[in-house]
C-alpha cells in the first residue's frame, strides 16, 4: 500500500472501531470481549481515547470530541467519582484512563471532569510504594516496579501536579524515573527489563539485582512513550529533570536501532530474534513508532530518528493492516497481555513471553498505532 491508501484505510479503520463500540461494550478491548464480562474503568479504553482525541486535535472533526466525551463522559458521576473504579485496588493502570480527563475539561468545560482528576489524583496519596520511592504497580504485586507503570501513572501524575497542584509533585515523579534509570537498565544493551522486585523474593526476580530476566518489547515501548509523554507536560522550570529524561529517551532510541528487523518492525522479545517462536509484535512497535515520531517532533530526538520511525510505522502496516474477507480493516500481530507473577504464574522466561496469545483489533496495539498516524500528520503540517 501506498501511505495514501494506509491512511485512508486506518481513518476507515477507526469509524469501522467507534461505530462498533461504546462504554460498555467496547469492541477493541479484547480481554473484556474474550471474558464477557462487563466493560470497566481500564487503560486500554483510556489508551483508545486519548488516541481519538488526538485525531480530533489534528482534524478538528468533532465525531471524535463527541465520542471521547460520550464514552468517559459514561463512566464519570457528576460528583467526580467513576463507575466500577475502586481507588483501593491501588492499580496503577486505573490511572491512564484518566489523561483523557484533562483534555475533555478544557473542551468541554463539564465540572464533573475536573472532580474526576482530583478523584483519581487521591490514589496516589496512599499509593504504597517501593523503599527507593516508586509506586508499586498494584497493591497485588507488593515492591514491585515494572515498566509499563511508569506509562500508565507519571504522565498523569506530572501534568496534574503542574496544572493543578503548584507542582508539589513534580519532582516526585521525576525521581521515579530516575530510580528506574539507576535499578532496570541493562548496562550492556541500554535497554530495560521489564519488572523489578524490590524485595527479591518474587520466583521471577534475580536474587542479586531484582530484576525479571528479559527485554519485553511492549514494556519498552510504554516506557518510550511515558518519557516524552511525561517530558512534554513538565514546567519549563525544570530544566534539569527535562533534560535528564530527553538523554534518557535518546539513550534509549539508540538501544533499541540495532534490533531494529529489516521489516522495520521489533520482535516480542526484542533480543531473540533468533528464537523461531518469537514474532514481529505491532504494540511494541507502533509505541516505539510514537515516542520515536514526537520525540524528533518535540526536538527531543535528533532528526535521524525520523526514518527508523517511518520504516517501524510502513513496517506494522504492510505487515498487519489489511482486510477481512468481508472488507472489514483489521490489525494483527498484538500480543493480548503480559506480565510478570499473578495467578498463572508468568515467570518471566521466554517460553512465557511467547506463550500468551496474539490478537487483532485489541487497543493495546490500535491505539499507539493511531497516535504515531496523528504524529506523521503533525509532520505533514
Amino acid at each position: 500500500m501506498t501511505r495514501e491508501e494506509t491512511y485512508k484505510l486506518l481513518n476507515e479503520y477507526v469509524s469501522f472501531l467507534l461505530d462498533n463500540s461504546d462504554a460498555e461494550h467496547p469492541m477493541w478491548n479484547i480481554e473484556k470481549v474474550r471474558q464477557g464480562k462487563p466493560n470497566k474503568w481500564n487503560y486500554i479504553d483510556g489508551c483508545m481515547i486519548n488516541s481519538v482525541l488526538s485525531l480530533y486535535d489534528i482534524t478538528g472533526e468533532k465525531k471524535y470530541l463527541e465520542f471521547a466525551d460520550s464514552f468517559i463522559g459514561w463512566f464519570v458521576n457528576e460528583d467526580g467519582t467513576i463507575k466500577t473504579y475502586d481507588i483501593k485496588e491501588y492499580n496503577l493502570d486505573n490511572i491512564n484512563a484518566a489523561r483523557s480527563l484533562f483534555k475533555l475539561y478544557d473542551l468541554t468545560g463539564k465540572e464533573k471532569y475536573r472532580k474526576a482528576l482530583d478523584h483519581v489524583r487521591s490514589q496516589l496519596d496512599t499509593m504504597p510504594r517501593t523503599k527507593a520511592g516508586n509506586f508499586w504497580h498494584k497493591d497485588i504485586y507488593p515492591n514491585q516496579v515494572w515498566l509499563d507503570g511508569l506509562y500508565m501513572a507519571q504522565p498523569f501524575y506530572m501534568e496534574y501536579e503542574t496544572k493543578y497542584n503548584k507542582m508539589m509533585g513534580c519532582l516526585d515523579s521525576f525521581k521515579q524515573f530516575k530510580n528506574v534509570h539507576n535499578l532496570m537498565k541493562d548496562p550492556k544493551t541500554g535497554l530495560y527489563y521489564h519488572g523489578y522486585d524490590e524485595s527479591r523474593e518474587m520466583y521471577w526476580a534475580d536474587k542479586e539485582t531484582g530484576l525479571s530476566q528479559n527485554f519485553w518489547l511492549r514494556a519498552l515501548g510504554w516506557f518510550s512513550a511515558s518519557l516524552v509523554d511525561t517530558a512534554e507536560v513538565m514546567h519549563e522550570s525544570m530544566y534539569y529533570e527535562y533534560r535528564y529524561l530527553q538523554s534518557m529517551l535518546k539513550d534509549l532510541a539508540d538501544a533499541l536501532i540495532p534490533f531494529q528487523d529489516e521489516s522495520g518492525m521489533f520482535y516480542q522479545v526484542i533480543d531473540h530474534k533468533e528464537d523461531e517462536r518469537n514474532y514481529l509484535e505491532t504494540s511494541g512497535t507502533a509505541l516505539i513508532t510514537y515516542a520515536l515520531l514526537k520525540g524528533v517532533r518535540l526536538g527531543y530526538l535528533p532528526e535521524r530518528f525520523e526514518e527508523v520511525a517511518n520504516k517501524a510505522f510502513d513496517g506494522i502496516t504492510n505487515k498487519y493492516l489489511s482486510r477481512n474477507e468481508d472488507g472489514s480493516p483489521r490489525l494483527g500481530g498484538i500480543c493480548l497481555v503480559a506480565g510478570l507473577g499473578g495467578a498463572s504464574h508468568r515467570d518471566g522466561t521466554l517460553d512465557y513471553y511467547f506463550s500468551e496469545p496474539v490478537v487483532e483489533n485489541d487497543a493495546k496495539g490500535v491505539a499507539p498505532l493511531i497516535m504515531a498516524y496523528v504524529e506523521l500528520l503533525r509532520r505533514q503540517k
